[in-house]
């Protein structure tokens, strides 16, 4: 079956077409990076807009280049929660709408599965269950994903998202938008050891993550050091240094909770999923971890860790066979639940 995916939960416009969940056929983006980059971050408005002006021509290639036509798709799959509530209706409203007019069945498909399904397109042998660590701009949780519709969360951010706080960092460090690639960039430049930053724990919740600390730690060492430095910001060196300390810092934190998963119950693959997990410095953290516990890892190509809609496409098609659709009613959520 043939599967159209529609994504536009944030700033990038998606569609793609696959094929059983599992052959990627098409996939086209349209980036707003150059847009957004004049702010330095995601004005929620203008990615609306961007959406409803890309939207159309982006469906039309992805069909095109898949050499198909809309007759011969069997489902639209859209991403209808968590992100942006303007972007997330842009698309919505136009998935009902192809759906509403051609006949063809709409698929509401969660943002968070899409991206865990991502490693279904990379990774054809991989199959549920297994755990999930999906880490994004906006999300950050350890998953156990025991069927292709069945999610059991562990733990999850309880404040900031991991990409949210490299973001934030690379802004303080003056590093240009995105600020997760210049970060990662800038980190393999200094020495982690550099300055301290401490690895944050929630009471009672092993699992869970924090990263607000680490990212009020940051702004208040760039601002003391500029302070006694007469309106000096750090130089190129000392950003680097930062960049790598903060970036070990927040890879540790993360890691941490993944090792005291393993250390009990170490039987089940890890998959990892998110835009950060294109992070060089967190893909070998968890490499070495996986490697350490003798458990199997999956990590989605560069290209399918962003937002784009091959994932929603895939994902959808798992929806569908499980006997999920969504009626023209259909609303958007800007959270909800995985």
């Amino acid at each position: 079956m043939l599967v159209l995916g529609i994504e536009t939960s944030c700033d990038e416009t998606a569609a793609a077409v696959v094929k059983d969940g599992r052959e990627l056929l098409s996939n086209i983006i349209a980036s707003q990076v150059d847009i957004h980059s004049l702010y330095g971050g995601v004005v929620p408005e203008i990615a609306s807009r961007a959406h409803t002006e890309a939207i159309y021509g982006v469906v039309e290639k992805a069909l095109d280049k898949a050499s198909v036509t809309l007759s011969d798709i069997g489902a639209i799959a859209v991403t209808y929660s968590p992100g942006l509530i303007g972007a997330l209706l842009t698309g919505l409203s136009f998935a009902k709408g192809l759906s509403f007019a051609s006949g063809i069945p709409l698929v509401p498909v969660h943002h968070i599965r899409g991206h865990v399904a991502a490693n279904f397109l990379a990774f054809k042998e991989l199959e549920p269950p297994f755990i999930a660590l999906v880490v994004s701009g906006g999300h950050t949780s350890l998953l156990k994903v025991l069927t292709y519709t069945d999610y059991e969360s562990i733990g999850h951010t309880r404040d900031d998202a991991a990409g949210e706080a490299f973001d934030k960092a690379a802004r303080v460090l003056g590093l240009p938008y995105p600020g997760g690639v210049s970060m990662d960039r800038m980190a393999s430049k200094g020495d982690k050891t550099a300055v301290k930053f401490t690895v944050s724990s929630v009471d009672n919740a092993e699992y869970d993550f924090s990263f607000s600390g680490l990212k009020t730690a940051v702004i208040n060492l760039v601002h003391n050091h500029t302070e006694k430095n007469k309106g000096v910001e750090p130089d190129e060196a000392f950003k680097a240094d930062i960049a790598a300390s903060y970036t070990d810092a927040l890879v540790r934190t993360i890691t941490s909770r993944l090792r005291i998963l393993l250390e009990r119950d170490s039987t089940l693959p890890i998959v990892m999923a998110g835009g950060v997990a294109a992070n060089t410095h967190l893909r070998r953290a968890v490499g070495e971890l996986a490697d350490s516990f003798g458990v199997g890892l999956f990590m989605p190509p560069l290209s399918l860790c962003g937002d784009n809609a091959a994932m929603i496409a895939s994902q959808g098609f798992f929806e569908l066979i499980s006997g999920v659709t969504a009626p023209l009613s259909q609303n958007a959520f800007a959270t909800k639940s995985v």
